[in-house]
């Protein structure tokens, strides 16, 4: 990828050196991904870092029973602040990461990026910022998690995703975004039908007014 397409998407890099940015690209490796690819697995080891050009990256824990909870998503001008973490410590992936639609992205390897945060100051200050969006992130899900009712929450999701009053979705992709049961999601959803607040079709939602 050249510099001007990069830096389109990645701004925070437009005061790089442009040697040390040249070199940088030289290295990353532009790859297609396929919808529903696994990328990570919790405890896969971090072989290197994608920079997200297009698509939806979807980032997600999994309990034991089973049950899903989305922590985050990456689109484009992003990368996975998990994937940053596990290169500089040395640990292990802790959580997953799939492909939610098809996407591309900019592979660096490791030792590549690790460089990279040691001698650029805008990579530093990159990562610390979406280190910090992902803590927010994740701060407001345990807060709702922990102390939202369900109900309302689900309502929130609904309005706050919907297009014109319209949801493509199922009751799964929900549930695991909320981290619940499919159930309860289905449950609380014919509630809503019933008090006339939504219609309700296969793989979609209309909220009513």
């Amino acid at each position: 990828m050249k510099a001007p397409e990069f830096l389109k998407l990645f701004p925070a890099f437009r005061n790089t050196p442009d040697s040390l940015l040249r070199d940088f690209l030289a290295a990353g490796n532009l790859q297609t991904v396929p919808v529903g690819t696994q990328i990570y697995r919790e405890g896969d080891v971090c072989s290197g870092i994608a920079f997200v050009i297009s698509g939806d990256i979807r980032v997600y824990k999994i309990g034991q029973s089973g049950r899903e909870i989305t922590l985050y998503e990456i689109g484009p001008g992003d990368t996975c602040i998990l994937n940053a973490s596990c290169i500089l410590s040395g640990k292990t992936y802790p959580a997953y990461a799939l492909a939610a639609a098809e996407s591309e992205v900019l592979l660096f390897p490791a030792p590549v990026f690790h460089r990279m945060v040691a001698e650029s100051e805008q990579m530093r200050k990159f990562v610390f910022t979406i280190m910090n969006e992902r803590f927010t992130t994740v701060m407001e899900l345990v807060e709702e998690v922990a102390f939202g009712r369900m109900d309302q929450r689900l309502l929130d999701y609904l309005v706050e995703r919907s297009g014109n009053g319209h949801l493509e979705t199922t009751h799964q992709k929900i549930a695991n975004d909320l981290g619940t049961s499919r159930e309860v999601v289905s449950r609380l959803l014919k509630d809503f039908e019933r008090r006339q607040q939504v219609k309700l079709s296969r793989n979609s939602i209309s909220i009513l007014k």
